[in-house]
């Protein structure tokens, strides 16, 4: 169930054909005079290929060009091989609507491998930034170096996205997004900024939560420098969601309408080929970096089991010490179909390193106490049958070199994994990562402290730092600098680097660099 060729291709035909009708039914304004530049949202790009890149852009009228926002509008866009813009590979249009917010997804065919290119949208009179992006080595290419950074859980209420400043200014291949790119509550005793509105459950709601965030100039910048890949966690929604329940038990029809909202909402704002059908949206997908490394990134809340042992007021991830139902062989994280999914491809790939992008925390991270083990129902220790079956599915397979790369929980984070968590006759099968997150605030050194005294796997755990991973892959090491600021994030702040880990290539498990 790789997004392969074939759908790519589908996906540019439907968007090819909805350009050339719309201009038929919805007379498109092919030279509107702004009075305000629309794009006030910026340009993106995403989903690099060897041979296609998603560009990414949507236009914004302005109070005094809201006339020109109620039809449809032609968008040209421009590609090219150098950042002066002097030597232009390929030019094209869409038209759009307000049915899609006015966003334009393109996808750029025929490009070079690993390449870079420079691109930018016009509308009339509007011109757009310019963006930067890059192509994806060739298949059996022999790669030496892939670098990316690993970011997640962005609360815009919660600090200043400074990590993005830095983000934009790395010499990167890609930017590696795992979850909570919005956030759809507040909470006033955290906040330095302001959401201005309301919690989001319709689809105008999600829309204005998004172009707040992508309002920000850093985010703008970091998306203008670099593709991006990415997967969603539950604050695209909701949070502590599980397939079609909200933690306050809506009707699983109503809910389900919200979570379409969100989900066409998430697609008209990101760099991504296949709009969602629907409360359904397909984001796990796989990526290949020559020979070198192949990236699959996984999806952890649309296909989930419900939470073990719910509080029957309210459904949200909670802290449990006894409760059978985790040790249900039949519960999933990923659904059955994503698990087989990702069993083919780790068993299939010949790539050296194997590199898997969701959510969450994989390792172990409850506390020992009197009464028992206390473990969080919401991440992956709430699901320890299907992570039993996941990494004894790669040491079945005889898979090396596999790196597990995290975010949600706001802490970084550097472990070793296990079948069998903690357990020192069970033998280290994986590595893995957590970015920490660009502003949500996390947990105090002490608890910190504590959660690595209980679970012996974790080597490395701040979650009083905020920041993102720095990561670089040779055929040699994977090298990881997790870099930090303090919490609450400042308009200005600078990073330093908290640790820095490796992960040798044919020995599993992470070692302090």
């Amino acid at each position: 169930m790789n997004i392969t060729r074939r759908e790519l291709h589908r996906a540019a035909m439907w968007m090819a054909l909805g350009s050339m009708a719309a201009p038929l039914r919805a007379r498109a304004q092919d030279a509107p005079r702004w009075i305000a530049n629309p794009f006030a949202l910026g340009v993106a790009s995403g989903q690099p290929r060897p041979e296609s890149v998603v560009l990414w852009t949507r236009l914004v009228p302005s109070d005094a060009d809201d006339a020109l926002g109620h039809g449809a509008l032609t968008v040209k866009h421009e590609i090219f091989a150098d950042a002066q813009l002097r030597r232009p590979v390929a030019r094209g249009k869409t038209v759009t609507d307000a049915s899609r917010a006015h966003s334009v997804h393109v996808i750029a065919q025929g490009l070079a491998p690993q390449r870079d290119y420079w691109y930018r949208f016009t509308c009339g009179s509007a011109v757009s930034a310019v963006g930067h992006t890059r192509t994806a080595p060739a298949a059996g290419s022999d790669v030496r170096r892939l670098r990316f950074a690993l970011a997640s859980c962005q609360h815009y209420e919660q600090g200043y996205f400074a990590a993005h400043r830095e983000i934009a200014g790395r010499d990167l291949d890609v930017v590696l997004f795992v979850g909570d790119y919005i956030y759809e509550g507040s909470n006033p005793s955290y906040a330095i900024r302001q959401h201005g509105t309301r919690t989001p459950h319709t689809l105008d709601d999600y829309r204005g939560r998004h172009a707040l965030y992508k309002g920000d100039a850093d985010l703008q910048a970091a998306h203008a420098a670099h593709p991006w890949i990415l997967t969603w966690d539950d604050h695209e929604v909701v949070n502590d969601y599980a397939d079609d329940r909200d933690p306050a038990y809506t009707d699983p029809a109503r809910f389900l309408r919200r979570r379409a909202a969100a989900y066409q909402a998430y697609f008209e704002h990101m760099p991504l080929a296949l709009a969602p059908q629907g409360a359904a949206m397909r984001i796990h997908d796989r990526y290949a970096w020559g020979r070198l490394a192949e990236l699959w990134t996984l999806d952890c809340r649309q296909f989930r089991s419900h939470h073990a042992c719910p509080d029957p007021e309210r459904d949200a991830g909670r802290t449990l010490v006894e409760c059978a139902e985790l040790g249900d062989p039949k519960r999933t994280m990923l659904g059955v179909d994503q698990e087989h999914w990702i069993d083919r491809g780790l068993a299939g790939s010949t790539r050296q390193w194997k590199l898997i992008g969701q959510s969450t925390q994989m390792s172990a991270a409850g506390f020992d106490t009197p009464e028992g083990r206390k473990v969080w129902t919401d991440g992956w220790d709430g699901y320890p049958e299907a992570r039993r079956r996941f990494l004894q599915g790669a040491a079945s397979a005889g898979v090396r070199d596999l790196v597990v790369l995290g975010g949600d929980v706001h802490r970084h984070v550097a472990a070793d994994l296990r079948v069998r968590p903690n357990d020192r006759g069970s033998p280290v099968v994986a590595s893995e990562f957590v970015g920490g997150s660009v502003t949500s605030r996390g947990a105090s050194r002490a608890s910190m402290d504590r959660m690595r005294r209980d679970n012996p796997d974790v080597k490395h755990a701040r979650g009083d730092e905020r920041g993102y991973a720095l990561i670089e892959l040779t055929p040699e090491r994977m090298h990881c600098e997790l870099r930090a600021t303090p919490h609450p994030v400042q308009e200005r702040a600078s990073f330093t680097t908290q640790a820095t880990y490796v992960v040798e290539a044919g020995r599993a498990g992470v070692q302090a660099a």
